[in-house]
């Protein structure tokens, strides 16, 4: 069987340059393209549109307005299949990747990383024993001084576990800032809390809080190597699927 045909988005990127050299050193797979934004030019890299035709999959880490123009792109010429890694879409670039997978598969997902993959598994498990009466929800992440979005898409991934394992709607529960005067703490609740500096890779914990006791799940990511070799997973499972939206429950089948 020929390798994958492998485009890398934002290649000079911090992940872009991490997807580079572990798509290289994988044997299943071959670097068709690199490209980076619209005016930069040279290091090897060709235009968005050369990248396309040469590609099977594309790997995107870049922005959420890069990601709706790339996924739009794929799909007005039906393929190819994407994996997206950008974090901190708002209402309307989800619809737009949402509409773009009715033509071609995408992955989305708020972190790669086997092991928070399993930790979302966890945390929705926790919510759905704990009653939501007794046991308050907090969230906490931190990253690298460079990161643009808060909170991160894994901490709302978490959130939306812990949601989803309560059998409610995120964003009726959510509380992303506190700051002054607050007042209590609503019961249900699902709290959020951020820390940017150095270069902190990844980390994040959610602690279920009750009277007495707390009980935190957690994990620390110590190298962006890991996110690439997810990306690669979710590369090779996407290839040759159907059209739709997936994540990584889906790849690692944990809905199964």
């Amino acid at each position: 069987m020929p390798p994958l045909r492998i485009a890398v988005a934002g290649a000079l990127g911090r992940m872009g340059r991490q997807m580079v050299e572990a798509v290289e050193a994988d044997p299943r797979l071959a670097l068709a393209a690199r490209f980076h934004r619209p005016g930069i030019n040279g290091e090897g890299l060709v235009s968005r549109d050369g990248a396309l035709v040469s590609a099977d999959v594309v790997v995107d880490f870049t922005t959420p307005v890069a990601s709706v123009a790339l996924a739009e792109a794929c799909a007005a010429r039906g393929g190819p299949a994407l994996v997206i890694g950008s974090t901190g879409f708002d209402d309307s670039e989800l619809a737009a990747i949402a509409a773009a997978a009715k033509t071609i598969a995408i992955v989305c997902s708020g972190s790669y990383s086997l092991g928070l993959n399993l930790l979302t598994g966890l945390v929705e498990q926790a919510a759905s024993a704990l009653d939501p009466e007794d046991w308050d929800v907090e969230i906490f992440e931190a990253h690298h001084r460079s990161k643009v979005d808060a909170p991160s898409g894994t901490a709302l991934m978490l959130g939306e576990a812990a949601a989803r394992g309560r059998g409610i709607e995120l964003d009726g529960v959510a509380r992303r800032v506190r700051d002054g005067i607050t007042g209590a703490r609503p019961q249900g609740e699902i709290g959020f809390a951020v820390m940017r500096g150095g270069s902190i890779v990844g980390e994040h914990s959610v602690s279920f809080c009750a009277e007495g006791e707390m009980v935190t799940l957690s994990h620390a990511a110590g190298d962006r190597v890991m996110f690439a070799r997810g990306a690669i997973a979710a590369a090779l499972w996407v290839a040759g699927r159907p059209p739709g939206q997936y994540d990584m429950r889906d790849v690692l089948g944990l809905d199964d």
